[in-house]
């Protein structure tokens, strides 16, 4: 069997396919990201406050991973944070995301990267608004934004 065969087939709430990428269809999918998404999504990353093209997107969709294009978060649960990042108060499918326990910076800090291609999204903290108190801080080079109705292509 060869690395980039894929293992059993493993599906999210929403009926995503979440399947672990093998690590040749991450260097292929990763070859088309420019070097700010790069840094992000795989060196895990941050960008600048206030800079991202996603920040003040008020339109109705949905957010995926850019790297493989996994559904992550819709409008419906973004909300002005004052932060200086895109946040949400809650996934599109908390199948989608793998929290990883953060503790560079000298602080500690919950992380979260697409469960399927494992590319760091962002952060989740616990002062966000009713109903689930969470505030998902992203990075909007880590996102694509889709249309309400639009089809988001599944990269693989």
């Amino acid at each position: 069997m060869s690395t980039s065969a894929r293992t059993e087939k493993r599906l999210s709430a929403s009926g995503y396919d979440i399947t672990p990428l093998d690590s040749e269809t991450i260097d292929r999918l990763a070859a088309g990201l420019t070097d700010e998404e790069r840094h992000i999504l795989l060196d895990h990353g941050t960008e600048a406050p206030f800079c991202g093209t996603l920040l003040d997107n008020h339109l109705d969709g949905s957010y995926a991973c850019r790297l493989c294009g996994l559904p992550l978060f819709t409008s419906e649960h973004k909300f002005h944070s004052g932060t200086g990042w895109p946040s949400f108060y809650a996934p599109f499918d908390k199948d989608h995301l793998a929290q990883i326990d953060d503790t560079s910076h000298g602080m500690r800090r919950t992380e979260i990267r697409c469960a399927r291609c494992g590319s760091h999204q962002g952060h989740v903290f616990p002062d966000g608004p009713p109903p689930t108190g969470q505030r998902y801080c992203l990075n909007s080079a880590s996102l694509e934004f889709f249309n309400k109705g639009e089809n988001i292509p599944q990269k693989s």
